[in-house]
């Protein structure tokens, strides 16, 4: 089984900062992609950013130049460095994480999800 925790979600005015962290542990062998994923209120769920363990990043457009995602492969850790928010940026974030098991099958996880809300 794996888990994967999510922490640093809150209450930030336009033009701040967040910084979310999610960390998997359990029954891991290795981890493939990383991500970040959001939901707002009667929209779908959407790809925010994404790395993949060499380190390749990709960013949904909204957020290209604001957001910065990094991951600790050590950790199994992955973390989102939010800048310059935005009131629309206001969702749950959910990480997600392509965990390789010891038999080397791959399945996806998801966070429990951590609220992010900006005020304008």
């Amino acid at each position: 089984q794996v888990q994967l925790v999510e922490s640093g979600g809150g209450l930030v005015q336009a033009g701040g900062s967040l910084r979310l962290s999610c960390a998997a542990s359990g029954f891991i062998f290795s981890i493939n992609a990383m991500g970040w994923y959001r939901q707002a209120p009667g929209k779908q769920r959407e790809l925010v950013a994404a790395v993949i363990s060499s380190g390749s990043t990709n960013y949904a457009d909204s957020v290209k130049g604001r957001f910065t995602i990094s991951r600790d492969n050590a950790k199994n850790t992955v973390y989102l460095q939010m800048n310059s928010l935005k009131p629309e940026d206001t969702a749950v974030y959910y990480c997600n994480a392509d965990v390789v098991d010891f038999r080397r099958r791959e399945y996806p996880y998801w966070g429990q999800g951590t609220q992010v809300t900006v005020s304008s």
